[in-house]
């Protein structure tokens, strides 16, 4: 018998990772079918009802059934779009207000579809999620799954009764619901099977429909509405098809009640507000929503679905709901007068759901296999026409007067009881403050009474003291004055016998040694004397005796300063002198053996330039000579041909990948021959030649050349490498420097050559044509040359110097697949030699393609469409991961769900391996998913 697809309750296939958006469809874009713009998610509540589409991944039996064919179903996530491919040539686009991959999460699922839904309900509106589409795709799985193993795979159901729970109060809110089933056009009861036909009941006035005779259950916390869904999933009726291991045949409905309590300033009775609320004594808004979550049954076809007996009965009853439920949609979305929902309970219970004041998500489920195409189709023209109903979305809500009662009795009760404690804590606080002041009273009295004691003994010893020294000071300087004018007689009496100027000179000598006599008596008084009066009498005594000799010292003092600082500012110049003369010696020594080596340099270098001359010349007769022999006819075997240097060149094909892939046996003859013939430093040195053309054709020759191993060491050996990075530096012809580059990069395959371009400063020259480059095929070349030398171990380190990752990062800005396919192999290259070093133990510390920011760009791609940027990409995040440094930046970059992702989903075993022992062998990525409820 055939397994279900992926996505029922209970187990989770792996999805097939087959990229099919390889199939590229031929409509013009005008066959693009359109609807309304408008997203499921966020802003004001919207009438239309929204329709998102979710692509079920290919079970074991179609993978094996379908190996050879491509699918049927062709995403374009980003915009919102899809394709359905009626052949290999031919498809038909749909676009939806939601487009999910067989990759897409349930919570990306539900917070697109359900969420906006949900938050419609606690707000007052009617809300419906339903699940339309073929038997097997996934309904049940998107909406009903528990999620009891894994947390990740909750269905609709539940993560939508998880919302509700947490943004009500459960004092004033309260959630009930209802679990049904229509089997076989019965209303049957999941949470009582006793209730096995459930009438509908209308209201004549308002049109509602409600469902009296069913149980209403009331939800306080999840584990009880985890439990009353498994007691009614164990009651709906299922059958194993050869669609569907598990197939539902009938449709469930889950009705949820919200009844929320809406108050003026939101309950809030702070004294500010509580005047004003029991003056207007407004009750609360009670606001009541509705949420209908319905798994309908799949449609199948009999002899598909092998039906028989019973199970036949069982498929009709189910094809005549839907085919009731279309023809209420198209009637609707045709605007027709007549809308036939009486056709069946199906379509009487979503009466309000589809025309009426609910607001609707839809999500139709369809399977990637072309065996059911013609199901698939009609799935999405399903949701294609329910796109076009349009609701009046209305919000219920009542007066509270209840409730408004019963939070008044309490906030009296709780005022009165605030009102007797407030007046015992203020008796008791005024007694406090009471006992609290006398205290300090008497403290700061006492306080008082003793500093004025200790100050007044203070002051009087001070006076005493002061006395006493006064009474000791005037007695010293009575005697200092009287030995003072003894002295000073005889100083007027010596200077008046002195006669000419060098007994002036003796005298003011003499007349300075008593001053400094008298000054060195004074200053010892002057230390032994307490107070600073001193200083002010022996400043009146020098007044006093010494005013007769204060010129003539003066100017004494002032002629010994001048003529001292002379002197010392001859000596400064002398030595100055000696310095710079000493210093021209040397110079003078030294210049004569510089002009003797510059002389020679010269020398030398006039004797290079005569002899490069000559072979210049010598090149131009040897070409001229050979012109002229391409010109006679060769033999038998050669006539028509010619012997130029430059044959064949114009027929090259450009470099489209690093190796020539487009030419021929004989192209490559030719250019062996012409190799042998001119000889390859001759083809070189067409390189720097003047004319564009020949320099194009002998770019190409040594390219071509440089595509074969056996050719790339001879050109480095004669300077090709060297002449080919000239030609990157000088030359801004973008079709030399494109075929350049590719050549480069043909020689950076060798180990020897990468540490050659690295040494003449290959990775700044190839960064600068990065930055400067605009054809894409010229990135590649160059993205290729980079990504060779990012697999050399010993370069890491001078690659990231001179600018390579940078430039590497840098080209991303193509978004060319092949150039982002050599950006991918590059990063892997160089993930793989930091890996291979920190396990060897030589580096540690965080990855150099982290810190240059390559981390974001890294995980964007780790799921790209093209399989060989994809496969590159992850194998540079398994990398990364080895090493524990990087844990916390993958982690924060959102790298750990990509590492998640690839050790579960990845085509390639090797890598899916790798992936899943990094995840098990860090430390930090375990702690980080044991907190996310993350297996591997």
């Amino acid at each position: 018998m055939a397994t279900g697809g992926g996505y029922r309750n209970g187990s989770h296939k792996a999805p097939n990772l087959r990229n099919s958006s390889s199939f590229k469809s031929k409509l013009p874009p005008s066959n693009v079918r359109r609807s309304s713009p408008a997203t499921l998610g966020g802003g004001a509540p919207s009438g239309r009802v929204r329709v998102a589409v979710r692509l079920r991944p290919q079970n074991a039996e179609e993978l094996e059934a379908d190996a050879d064919f491509a699918d049927c179903i062709e995403l374009q996530p980003e915009l919102k779009r899809l394709k359905l491919r009626k052949n290999n040539w031919d498809s038909d686009t749909y676009e939806f207000d939601e487009v999910f991959t067989e990759f897409a999460s349930q919570k990306r699922v539900y917070e697109v579809v359900a969420k906006p839904v949900v938050e419609s309900v606690l707000d007052g509106y009617n809300g419906t999620v339903m699940a339309y589409g073929q038997t097997g795709t996934g309904k049940t799985y998107t909406l009903g799954r528990l999620g009891d193993e894994d947390t990740s795979a909750r269905g609709i159901m539940v993560r939508s009764m998880e919302d509700l729970l947490a943004k009500i109060s459960p004092e004033t809110d309260s959630i009930s619901l209802s679990y049904l089933q229509i089997y076989m056009e019965t209303i049957q009861d999941l949470l009582n099977p006793v209730n096995d036909n459930i009438s509908i009941v209308e209201d004549q006035k308002t049109g509602d429909v409600s469902l009296p005779g069913a149980t209403v259950m009331e939800i306080r916390d999840q584990q009880s509405f985890i439990e009353l869904l498994r007691v009614g999933e164990d009651h709906r009726f299922a059958a194993n098809t050869k669609l569907n291991t598990e197939s539902s045949r009938s449709h469930a409905l889950l009705m949820v009640h919200v009844k929320r309590s809406i108050s003026d300033g939101d309950n809030d009775f702070s004294p500010e507000n509580r005047s004003l609320l029991i003056a207007n004594l407004r009750p609360p808004m009670l606001r009541k929503g509705k949420l209908i979550v319905v798994d309908l049954a799949g449609s199948e076809r009999i002899h598909k679905s092998g039906s028989e007996g019973h199970m036949l009965e069982e498929a009709k009853s189910i094809n005549l709901s839907l085919s009731a439920l279309g023809k209420c949609i198209n009637a609707l979305a045709e605007n027709s007068s007549h809308v036939p929902v009486r056709d069946s309970k199906l379509t009487r219970l979503l009466k309000d759901s589809f025309g009426g004041t609910s607001r609707t998500s839809l999500i139709v489920t369809i399977g990637p296999s072309p065996r059911h195409r013609g199901e698939t189709a009609s799935t999405i023209l399903f949701g294609q026409r329910a796109m076009k109903v349009e609701n009046m979305l209305k919000i219920k809500e009542e007066f509270d007067y209840k409730s408004l009662s019963k939070r008044l009795e309490m906030e009296i009760d709780k005022l009165i009881a605030e009102n007797e404690r407030q007046q015992k804590v203020y008796e008791n606080e005024t007694e406090r403050i009471r006992l609290e002041a006398q205290k300090r009273v008497a403290e700061a009295e006492r306080n008082y009474v003793e500093v004025l004691e200790e100050e007044k003994m203070k002051c009087q010893m001070h006076y005493m003291e002061s006395i006493k020294m006064l009474e000791e000071r005037w007695a010293v300087n009575q005697q200092k004055q009287n030995i003072n004018g003894e002295r000073s007689f005889l100083i007027q009496k010596e200077w008046d016998k002195g006669k000419g100027k060098a007994q002036g000179e003796e005298n003011c000598l003499c007349i300075c040694a008593l001053v400094s006599e008298m000054k060195s008596v004074y200053l010892q008084h002057l230390f032994c004397a307490p107070e600073i009066q001193s200083r002010s009498f022996l400043n009146s005594f020098f007044d006093i005796n010494t005013a007769a000799s204060t010129e003539e010292v003066a100017e004494l003092k002032s002629f010994l300063q001048n003529e001292s600082r002379l002197r010392k500012t001859a000596e400064e110049e002398i030595q100055n002198l000696k310095s710079q003369l000493l210093k021209f010696s040397e110079v003078e020594l030294m210049g004569d053996t510089g002009v003797s080596s510059f002389q020679q340099v010269l020398e030398e270098e006039s004797r290079q330039k005569k002899k490069l001359e000559e072979e210049v010349r010598l090149l131009r007769s040897q070409l001229a000579q050979l012109s002229i022999e391409a010109n006679q006819p060769r033999g038998s075997l050669n006539r028509g041909n010619s012997a130029n240097p430059l044959l064949g060149l114009n027929s090259l094909s450009p470099l489209n990948h690093l190796r020539t892939r487009d030419g021929s046996d004989g192209e490559r003859a030719s250019i062996t021959n012409l190799h042998e013939q001119v000889g390859l430093q001759k083809i070189l040195s067409l390189l720097e030649s003047d004319d564009a053309s020949v320099r194009i054709h002998a770019v190409k020759v040594v390219a071509n050349l440089a595509a074969e191993e056996a050719n790339q060491e001879k050109i480095v050996e004669a300077g090709g490498l060297t002449s080919l990075l000239m030609l990157l530096r000088s030359y801004e012809d973008e079709t030399v420097r494109r075929i350049a580059a590719g050549a480069i990069a043909n020689l950076a395959m060798n180990e020897a050559n990468q540490e050659l371009i690295m040494a003449q400063a290959g990775i700044s020259l190839l960064a600068i044509t990065a930055t400067d480059a605009e054809d894409s095929q010229t990135l590649r070349m160059v993205a290729g040359a980079i990504a060779n030398l990012c697999g050399n171990d010993k370069l890491q380190t001078r690659l990231r110097s001179e600018g390579g990752i940078k430039a590497l990062l840098g080209m991303v800005r193509c978004r060319h697949p092949d150039v982002l396919s050599q950006v991918a192999r590059g990063i892997a290259n160089f993930a793989k030699c930091e890996s291979r070093a920190s396990t060897q133990g030589t580096r540690a510390g965080r990855s150099l393609l982290i810190e240059d920011g390559a981390l974001p760009w890294i995980v964007q791609n780790a799921n790209n469409e093209v399989s060989l940027i994809r496969r590159h990409v992850e194998l540079a995040l398994c990398h990364l991961a080895q090493h524990e440094v990087n844990a916390k930046d993958m982690i924060s970059g959102g790298a750990l769900w990509e590492l998640v992702r690839i050790s579960r989903d990845c085509s390639r075993e090797d890598i899916r391996a790798l992936a899943r022992r990094t995840l098990t062998s860090s430390s930090i990525f375990q702690s980080e998913m044991r907190r996310l409820r993350i297996e591997v």
